[in-house]
């Protein structure tokens, strides 16, 4: 690991551990209202992604454009920002979207400047390291944002302020290359055109699709485990649901881990084989009445989801950078996993409105991902008949 890896993943661990101490520091908000509706939650969610969404067909060109070590800092400052409504008492909805405007911007910068520091032979081994790092931030800021929000919110929202401007000022120490191209007349046309562009290949559609298909179920099964460890596991407050996350982060740990050795760039069609067992697991866990099962289940749910996202993310960057620029490659992942995400949460949003089970609704989800990861995968060639971008 050089040392300019090791300030992105210190940076990206603050930003990260502050974005996951903020959603657990509303959905207290939301918890602590009387007057909250059952929608609340997911459409909390919903406007973080919209963000996404709306802001992709730009922020992709931004981060291949600029400086990706400013566009991180710029990123970080947004997200500060929406927090600082949050404590102003800003609605929600509107803050947290905020948040979402500065996740949308820091997104392709974060992936999109790991091909400028690392070689081929190297990028899964750093996505791996950025995957853990973001994840063992989720871990802790899960747990520390949500027993902090249990606390005082508005000492949880100060802390969050405080973690996003300590993440951009690091930013600052990665270096400033700035990659020489003509931005397009129109960012809208540019943009329609390289979605055409990737997906006339098999292994970019997979990549786009792929990665769509696992942040929607990540999203929808997230917003399903706050309805369901109350009924099922008798969970009485946010750190207590904060904490089941922690066994899908260790097991997506455990995962990034072990995912180079596994399933290298060259053979990115073993991705669908712990997808498939992603899929079989959630519907496990709609059964688990106890604890520690439903803690064992989703560590390996976890791991399941660490083997398949991190060769896909390596594959998006690469050939993104070998064609369209590795930002505006992970900026087209952050729209189409976004309006997945969109979907998937506003779908529970409608069923929670008319009082769906989160049980079943957890069985319906993992049959989902089960058939659409079938769907992705069943025409992806194997490595000898792969067709470039």
């Amino acid at each position: 690991m050089n040392k300019q890896i090791l300030t992105l993943l210190v940076a990206q661990f603050l930003s990260a551990f502050a974005d996951n101490a903020i959603i657990f520091t509303v959905i207290a908000m939301a918890m602590h209202s009387k007057d909250s509706p059952a929608w609340y939650i997911p459409a909390l969610q919903e406007s973080f992604f919209v963000a996404f969404v709306v802001l992709a067909p730009w922020v992709g060109g931004i981060a291949d454009n600029h400086a990706k070590s400013k566009v991180l800092f710029v990123a970080n400052v947004i997200k500060a920002a929406g927090a600082g409504l949050l404590l102003l008492t800003v609605e929600p909805l509107f803050a947290y979207g905020v948040v979402g405007a500065g996740a949308a911007l820091y997104s392709p910068a974060k992936y999109g400047i790991l091909p400028e520091l690392s070689s081929h032979e190297m990028l899964v081994k750093a996505n791996s390291w950025i995957e853990g790092s973001t994840i063992f931030a989720i871990l802790l800021g899960t747990v520390a944002g949500a027993k902090l929000a249990d606390y005082s919110i508005v000492l949880a929202l100060w802390s969050t302020v405080a973690l996003y401007v300590t993440s951009a000022l690091i930013t600052l120490a990665l270096p400033a290359a700035i990659a020489k191209t003509t931005p397009p007349p129109s960012q809208l046309i540019e943009f329609g055109k390289q979605i055409g562009q990737f997906f006339t290949a098999r292994r970019a559609r997979f990549a786009l699709l792929g990665a769509a298909i696992f942040w929607a179920t990540a999203a929808a099964l997230r917003v399903i485990l706050v309805a369901w460890a109350p009924l099922v596991l008798l969970s009485k407050n946010v750190s207590e649901i904060a904490q089941l996350t922690l066994y899908l982060a260790l097991g997506i740990i455990a995962g990034a881990a072990i995912v180079p050795r596994l399933i290298p760039l060259e053979h990115l069609r073993r991705v669908r084989l712990p997808g498939y067992l992603m899929a079989i697991l959630i519907g496990v866990l709609s059964f688990m009445q106890s604890l520690l099962p439903a803690q064992i289940v989703l560590f390996v749910i976890g791991m399941m989801g660490g083997l398949f996202i991190v060769p896909v993310n390596a594959a998006l960057q690469e050939l993104g950078k070998n064609s369209i620029g590795s930002g505006s490659a992970v900026a087209m992942q952050n729209f189409f996993q976004n309006l997945a995400m969109v979907g998937s949460v506003g779908i529970y949003t409608l069923a929670s409105s008319q009082a769906i089970e989160p049980a079943i609704a957890m069985r319906i989800l993992g049959g989902l991902l089960l058939v659409m990861i079938f769907l992705v995968a069943v025409r992806l060639p194997k490595p000898k008949l792969e067709k470039p971008v």
